[in-house]
């Protein structure tokens, strides 16, 4: 991704909000999609500011068609990728 010069960085609070509202989307939204589910307006700078910070730290991945969330906390998964074996 190129880098942008940012005017504003989001707080802690904004980061949350997004992260929530991906996590409980059921499929892939667009950016327009995700902003009419925030529960408060969000500059699209903002957003494309936390959209690259949580697909830089593999919670989400930021296609053509849509922003989808991938992260997944679960141990057992962990557990089964780490003693997998390559084929």
């Amino acid at each position: 991704m190129q880098k942008l010069e940012v005017i504003h960085y989001p707080n802690l609070k904004t980061v949350l909000m997004v992260e929530e509202v991906l996590k409980n989307a059921n499929n892939l939204m667009t950016r327009e999609q995700l902003k009419k589910k925030l529960p408060t307006k969000i500059m699209h700078q903002t957003l494309n500011v936390i959209l690259e910070y949580l697909e830089e730290s593999g919670k989400i991945i930021d296609g053509r068609k849509g922003i989808l969330w991938v992260h997944n906390t679960s141990q057992k998964l962990d557990k089964a990728i780490e003693e997998g074996v390559e084929l």
